[in-house]
């Protein structure tokens, strides 16, 4: 999808007053431009027929085909559109990754949440394809190198610079931790606290200490805290994630 161009969305609810609420809430959105919308997973599959989508915001609980089941059906097109689910409960997240969910937005759903979604939507269709390892150019004492992005493991602000972290060293690069998160969310990266990003692939475990959450990546493993206003998001893609180790 060219990113100059303006997303067509569908969402199916089967509850009207959520089905509304994310309607309006896309509708504001200005990356998003036609919204249509259902309250039965059925007449969703009519109306992909018929309508090139880019994104399906699904409920997961709904009476006949449930968000799941529609997911794995839309999976068989020749070109699936991506796919958020939108529900009230935690307890399918990993079903909806094994769906390859582009995001997993829990109920109520805040604004923000939900533009954020968008943003991985956008992001993810300007990725390479999964088969490519984009290489990022680093220099030290004069001469330069190149990471694979899928060795780093998590990324520090440093003003209007940013600090690569392997398992082999760190690397400053003359770019911004915003501008990474930007370019990065669809391959995984994420943003944990003000300065920090880290790489889902990477995380070994999640540690919650009176009410503190950090995450451990890498090996040899660093801890790294993560902020009270991202550990919810965090723990949602977490438990998306199959590539945790153990």
């Amino acid at each position: 999808m060219s990113t100059h161009r303006k997303l067509r969305a569908l969402v199916v609810d089967d509850e009207r007053p959520a089905l509304d609420e994310l309607r309006y809430l896309l509708e504001r959105d200005e990356r998003v431009g036609e919204v249509l919308t259902t309250d039965a997973a059925t007449d969703a599959l009519r109306i992909l027929r018929e309508n090139d989508v880019d994104v399906a915001f699904l409920d997961i609980q709904m009476p006949g085909l449930t968000g799941l089941e529609l997911a794995q059906v839309l999976g068989r097109f020749r070109v699936p559109p991506r796919i958020v689910f939108v529900t009230a409960h935690e307890g399918h997240a990993v079903e909806a990754f094994d769906v390859h969910a582009v995001d997993y937005v829990l109920k109520p759903v805040r604004a923000d949440r939900l533009a954020e979604a968008v943003r991985r939507v956008v992001a993810g269709s300007d990725q390479p394809t999964a088969g490519d390892d984009p290489q990022v150019a680093v220099e030290r004492g004069g001469v330069t190198r190149f990471l694979n992005r899928s060795d780093i493991t998590h990324v520090e602000a440093h003003g209007d610079y940013a600090r690569l972290h392997t398992a082999e060293g760190s690397h400053l690069v003359r770019t911004p931790l915003t501008t990474l998160e930007e370019e990065w969310a669809g391959a995984g990266f994420v943003r944990i606290h003000r300065s920090l990003l880290v790489s889902l692939a990477h995380v070994r475990e999640v540690r919650m200490d009176a009410g503190r959450c950090a995450v451990v990546v890498g090996d040899p493993p660093v801890e790294l805290g993560v902020s009270r206003r991202h550990t919810r998001e965090l723990r949602e893609l977490l438990l998306q994630s199959r590539t945790r180790r153990p």
